[in-house]
C-alpha cells in the first residue's frame, strides 16, 4: 500500500502496481459562457471559472496528495491546474503535455455554436458524423494545422494519459485537460457512443493497473464541490450542438 485516497467519500488504497489519474475539466471561460466555440484557441477563464479552481483546488487538498499535477498547454488549463498545485502544496511545477490539449477543429474554432451548421457545413458534418476517421477541414490560412479526426483525438489523448500513468505506479496525479479530450478518453476506453455532458471543473477518477493494462472509471463528471460555486448546465456534450 502507497497510500489512501477518497472517491465519492469512500476511503481507498492506491497499490503498486495501479496509477491513480484524477483528470479535472478546466475551470469555466469567456467562450464557454458565451457558446463559442474554443478548440486550441485561447480563452480566459471567467469569474466563475477562477472560482471553479479554487473550489477544485480546495477539495483535492483534503484528499491524498499528488505526486505531481499535469496540464495541457492551453491557458485555461494550465491556470487551473495551478491554483491546484498550490493549494495541493504539490513541490514540482505543473508538467505541461501538449498532448493533453483540447482537440483542433478546424474552422470551426471561434464561432459560435448555434452558426456554424449554416456557416461551415463541411466542418459541421466532419464534427458530428459518426466517421471517426474523418479530419475536420481547415479553410483560413491563420489557422495552422488541420482539423483532427476523433480517432485522432482519441490515440493521443489516451496514449498521453497512459505515458503518465506509467511513470506513476502507486501513485495519485492531477491532469487536467479539457471537455473534448475527457469526451473521447472516455468513449475511447469505456466503447460506450456518449459519455454525456461533461461539465467544467469536474473532477473524474481512473486507475490504469500496469499488470493488465487497463483503465477503470472510479467516479465520472463529479461535481459535488462546486455546489456553492454554480456550473453551466449545459456542459460540454460532443454528442449535440447544444453545448
Amino acid at each position: 500500500m502507497v497510500g489512501v485516497a477518497t472517491v465519492n467519500g469512500d476511503a481507498h488504497e492506491v497499490s503498486y502496481g495501479v496509477a491513480e489519474i484524477v483528470l479535472v475539466r478546466h475551470g469555466e471561460t469567456t467562450w464557454n459562457a458565451s457558446g463559442r466555440i474554443q478548440g486550441q484557441l485561447e480563452s480566459e477563464l471567467n469569474e466563475i471559472g477562477w472560482k471553479q479552481a479554487e473550489a477544485i483546488a480546495e477539495r483535492l487538498s483534503k484528499e491524498l496528495k499528488p505526486r505531481a499535477i499535469y496540464s495541457s498547454d492551453l491557458m485555461r488549463a494550465k491556470n487551473t491546474a495551478e491554483m491546484i498545485a498550490k493549494k495541493c502544496d504539490c513541490a514540482s511545477e505543473v508538467i505541461v503535455v501538449p498532448e493533453l490539449k483540447e482537440r483542433h477543429v478546424g474552422s470551426l474554432q471561434g464561432y459560435v455554436w448555434g452558426e456554424i451548421q449554416e456557416k461551415e457545413p463541411e466542418a459541421y458534418y466532419a464534427f458530428f458524423s459518426s466517421q471517426n476517421d474523418l479530419e475536420i477541414p481547415v479553410y483560413f490560412s491563420f489557422l495552422v494545422g488541420g482539423g483532427e479526426s476523433f480517432d485522432q483525438l482519441c490515440e493521443r489523448s489516451v496514449a498521453a494519459l497512459e505515458k503518465i500513468a506509467s511513470k506513476n505506479m502507486g501513485e495519485r496525479v492531477i491532469v487536467v485537460s479539457h471537455g473534448g479530450v475527457l469526451r473521447a478518453v472516455y468513449m475511447a476506453i469505456t466503447k460506450e457512443p456518449s459519455a454525456g455532458k461533461i461539465m467544467n471543473g469536474s473532477v473524474n477518477v481512473m486507475h490504469f493497473s500496469e499488470k493488465e493494462k487497463k483503465w477503470v472509471f472510479k467516479s465520472w463528471n463529479d461535481v459535488a464541490h462546486l455546489g456553492d460555486v454554480g456550473f453551466l448546465q449545459r456542459g460540454f456534450d460532443g454528442d449535440s450542438l447544444h453545448q
